[in-house]
C-alpha cells in the first residue's frame, strides 16, 4: 500500500509517522488487512532512520491498529475500525436547503410494485447494450469532450425526435445532459435570478419545483384541468412556465391544442420562457399525439427537454434539451462549468443504438407490453366506483382520484403512490398514481385485487402508501 506521509521539520519524527498512519487507518484510507510498506522502504522514501519508522510501527502494533506477521510483513489489524466522521462545524447552508430531503431511492421492490417512473428493465436489450458499450470503451480516446455532448449522439437525437415527435432541431440545437433533471438545472442557472417567478403545474413534478426554489426562484403552482395548465391563472410576474403538455405529470391528461396556442400567445406577450418536459410520451396507446409546443413555437420561447430514463433505463443518466439558438452561448458554458460533459462511451453507444434502429425496435416492443398493463389497470379503475380515473393514453402511469371518504389501508407487499405527494399547494388533492413499468404483466391483476381489498371509506382509514 502506498502511504502518503509528509514530515514537518525534524522533530518528533516517530510521532509524526505514527499520527499520520493512525489518521489514515481511522479515516478508512488504510483498510483492515492492507499491507504497509516495509520499514526499510518507508524510511528510504521519507529519508529518515529505519529505527524511527520501526518505533512508529511498534506503537501502532501495541495499540492494536497494526499486526506483524513473520515473513509476511505488517498489516492493518483485521479488527474493524470505525471511521471518524467529519467535524460537525458551524457552516450552515442557505435557508432553502435546510428542510430539503433526498427522495428515497434504491428501495427494495415490493411484491406488487406500482411505483411511478420506473421502466421494466427486463424489456431492455442488455446484451446488445453491453456489446455497444464495450465497443466504444475500446475505441474511446482520452481527454475532454464537447460540453454539448457527443456529436453523433446529438445528430441521432435530432433525427429521432424529429421523426417521432416533430421537434424542429439540428445537432447544434441539442445539448446532451445527465438526465432531464440536469437539463432543468442548466436552464435554471442560465435564466433564473433571485426572485424570478416560475410557474409550475399543480399537481406537478416535485423535483422540478424544488430545483427552481433552490436556484432562488419564487415558485407558483397553477391549477391543471382537463385541457392542461390554466393559462388564465398564470401569475402576471411569471417569467418561466414549466409544463408537461404531452402527458401531464402526474394526472396524465394531454394539453389541448387550444390551450397550447393560448400558452404560446401568453408567453410571447409576457416575454416569458416555456420549459416543455416531454418525459415519457414515447409510449402511446392511442392516436398520434398533438404537436409539441416546440414545433408550434414561432417566437423562440420554448425549451424542449427529453430523457432516455423512461424509454431505456434510469441508470444510463442520459437526457437532452433543445433550446432556441439565442440561449446556446450561455447553455454550453453552463454545461461545461457544471460537470464539463457526460460519459462519452455511453453517449457513443446510445448514438449507435439509435442509428441502428434498436431504439425504435425497443420502443415498439415495450409499448406492446405497457399497453397490456395500461388496459388492465384502466379497466379495473373504471369498474370501481370508489375510484375516479383520469383519462390517459400514454406513458408509464395512470392516475385516479379517490371518491369522497375513500382511503387506503397500509400493508406490506404493495407500493402505490399518493396524488397528494405531487401537490405543492393546499388543499392537497386525494388520489392514487399507479405506475406499471416495474410490475410484471402477470402480476398486475393480483396487485389490483390487493389494492382494492385495502380500500375503505370512513375517517378511521388512513392513507399510507409510498
Amino acid at each position: 500500500m502506498d502511504v502518503h506521509i509528509t514530515l514537518e521539520g525534524r522533530r518528533d519524527l516517530a510521532a509524526q509517522v505514527y499520527r499520520q498512519l493512525l489518521d489514515a487507518i481511522l479515516d478508512g484510507r488504510l483498510r483492515s488487512g492492507e499491507r504497509l510498506p516495509p520499514t526499510r522502504e518507508l524510511a528510504r522514501r521519507l529519508e529518515i532512520s529505519r529505527n524511527t519508522v520501526a518505533l512508529a510501527y511498534d506503537r501502532l502494533v501495541a495499540d492494536g491498529f497494526l499486526v506483524g506477521r513473520a515473513g509476511a510483513g505488517t498489516f492493518v489489524s483485521a479488527e474493524p475500525v470505525r471511521g471518524r466522521a467529519a467535524p460537525k462545524g458551524v457552516v450552515r447552508p442557505r435557508p432553502v436547503w435546510r428542510d430539503l430531503r433526498l427522495t428515497p431511492s434504491g428501495m427494495p421492490p415490493a411484491r406488487y410494485d406500482f411505483r411511478v417512473g420506473v421502466p421494466d428493465a427486463r424489456l431492455f436489450p442488455m446484451e446488445t447494450w453491453r456489446r455497444l458499450v464495450a465497443r466504444e470503451l475500446r475505441a474511446s480516446a482520452a481527454g475532454y469532450a464537447d460540453p454539448a455532448g457527443h456529436e453523433p449522439l446529438r445528430a441521432a437525437i435530432s433525427r429521432h425526435i424529429g421523426l417521432s415527435r416533430s421537434v424542429h432541431a439540428g445537432p447544434d440545437d441539442v445539448i446532451v445532459t445527465n438526465g432531464a433533471q440536469q437539463a432543468l438545472d442548466l436552464i435554471g442557472r442560465v435564466l433564473i435570478e433571485p426572485g424570478t417567478v416560475v410557474a409550475v403545474e399543480e399537481p406537478g413534478y416535485p423535483p422540478a419545483r424544488l430545483l427552481f426554489r433552490t436556484l432562488g426562484a419564487k415558485v407558483a403552482g397553477v391549477p391543471v384541468d382537463g385541457e392542461g395548465i390554466d393559462v388564465t391563472a398564470l401569475p402576471r410576474q411569471a417569467r418561466i412556465v414549466y409544463v408537461t403538455p404531452s402527458h401531464q405529470f402526474p394526472l396524465g391528461t394531454p394539453m389541448s391544442l387550444a390551450r397550447r396556442a393560448a400558452l404560446l400567445a401568453w408567453a410571447e406577450r409576457r416575454r416569458a420562457v416555456i420549459i416543455e418536459d416531454d418525459y415519457d410520451s414515447e409510449f402511446r396507446f392511442g392516436d398520434r399525439p398533438l404537436e409539441p409546443l416546440q414545433s408550434l413555437d414561432r417566437a423562440g420561447r420554448v425549451i424542449y427537454v427529453g430523457s432516455f430514463s423512461k424509454t431505456l433505463l434510469p441508470m444510463l443518466r442520459v437526457g437532452f434539451l433543445v433550446a432556441p439558438a439565442s440561449l446556446a452561448p450561455a447553455l454550453r458554458p453552463a454545461r461545461q462549468l457544471t460537470d464539463w460533459h457526460g460519459a462519452l462511451p455511453t453517449q457513443a453507444a446510445l448514438a449507435r443504438f439509435i442509428d441502428e434502429g434498436l431504439l425504435s425496435r425497443h420502443i415498439r416492443k415495450a409499448t406492446r407490453e405497457y399497453a397490456a398493463r395500461h388496459a388492465m389497470i384502466a379497466e379495473t379503475l373504471d369498474a370501481d366506483e370508489r375510484l375516479l380515473p383520469v383519462p390517459s393514453s400514454a406513458g408509464l402511469h395512470l392516475c385516479a382520484r379517490l371518491a369522497p371518504g375513500v382511503r387506503v389501508r397500509p400493508g406490506d407487499g404493495l407500493a402505490v403512490e399518493r396524488l397528494e405527494s405531487y401537490c405543492g399547494e393546499e388543499p392537497a388533492q386525494h388520489g392514487l398514481v399507479l405506475g406499471y413499468g416495474a410490475i410484471p404483466t402477470d402480476a398486475v391483476a393480483a396487485g389490483l385485487r390487493l389494492l382494492r381489498s385495502r380500500m375503505s371509506a370512513g375517517p378511521e382509514a388512513a392513507v399510507a402508501l409510498s
